[in-house]
């Protein structure tokens, strides 16, 4: 019987990144507070100590220095694991991830490979200043080269993030930072993986289907339970990777339901909510029996504390959205 530790989302991350330094020596984390102070989000605490200042390596501020080394680093041939201390400050590296680390494979016809991994917190929920809270994955998955990770379960971090540092490709790593410590599950403590690329149904329900990524899990699937007590049975579908987006388990539970709801704390505008839907009307148009709902942050910047709860995509919110699209 496997032994199993009962672990927070964070810890479920540093757990993977310990068991991932033991077992290769070319897997290095590097970033801003990452060794001795062990992340601001105590992510990294005590590597420092077991691997040392080689393996776990405490950087300048300077995000495009951090990824620009971490891509110099693995095309060579190591499995660099850099650490943007939030999502909001990846933009300074900005041009090291679009012009870098999506085309090395093709740049070099597949000469070399970029294996490393891109981890930040991100997301709201936790009354942090300005370019602490965006939810920009869609940024990353409109480009080219790069697999996006969005993990929303103790277990699934640890083995998303194990199958995103052995992976030949680059990945960008989003940690919602809203559950780091929000509830607690029994995580393996042997290393594993969990396939990147395959959605996981939450949820069994015939009457829609509702998909949804990261912090944004927990309150849909509250939603769909409160619904369940009144007789409408969601079908709850956790991507947990948005590049790429498992375009298969999203057609089948379409055609299972014919009807869908997309829940994503990210603005509407450009979010994944309107790929998804370009999907189905792609690809099982004869099945849909409602407009496609789409319940979002809104189309602003991320607002400040007093409305950061308005903001979110609350259960109450994401109630409403299944029940236009059922009773359509």
């Amino acid at each position: 019987m496997t032994d199993t530790q009962n672990l927070t989302l964070v810890q479920a991350v540093r757990d993977g990144l310990h068991s991932e330094l033991r077992a290769d020596d070319d897997v290095v984390v590097m970033g801003q507070d990452v060794g001795k102070n062990g992340g601001v989000f105590r992510a990294t605490e005590g590597l420092y100590d077991e691997f040392g200042g080689d393996r776990v390596i405490d950087t300048p501020l300077a995000e495009s220095g951090i990824i620009g080394t971490a891509v110099g680093m693995a095309s060579m041939g190591m499995l660099p694991v850099p650490e943007i201390q939030f999502s909001g400050f990846m933009y300074p590296g900005f041009d090291q991830i679009v012009s870098h680390m999506s085309r090395f494979r093709t740049r070099s016809r597949g000469r070399f490979t970029l294996p490393m991994t891109l981890r930040a917190p991100y997301g709201g929920g936790i009354r942090a200043p300005e370019h602490h809270s965006e939810s920009k994955e869609a940024f990353y998955a409109h480009e080219a080269g790069l697999k996006v990770v969005v993990p929303s379960t103790p277990y699934e971090a640890k083995g998303l993030l194990a199958a995103s540092i052995r992976d030949p490709d680059p990945v960008i790593f989003l940690e919602p930072k809203l559950i780091y410590r929000a509830f607690r599950e029994q995580v393996p403590e042997e290393p594993y993986t969990v396939p990147i690329g395959e959605a996981a149904t939450r949820r069994e329900g015939d009457d829609v289907a509702v998909f949804t990524y990261g912090a944004m899990t927990r309150p849909t699937l509250e939603a769909a339970e409160t619904l369940g007590e009144e007789g409408i049975e969601c079908e709850v579908v956790d991507l947990r990777t948005v590049s790429p987006l498992d375009r298969e388990a999203i057609v089948e539970a379409f055609e299972k339901t014919g009807r869908a709801v997309v829940v994503h704390e990210a603005p509407k505008t450009g979010g994944l909510a309107g790929e998804i839907t370009a999907i189905l009307q792609e690809e099982a148009l004869l099945y849909q029996e409602a407009p496609i709902g789409r319940v979002t942050g809104f189309d602003v910047p991320y607002p400040l504390y007093a409305l950061e709860d308005y903001y979110l995509p609350s259960a109450a919110r994401i109630e409403e959205g299944i029940l236009k699209a059922v009773e359509f």
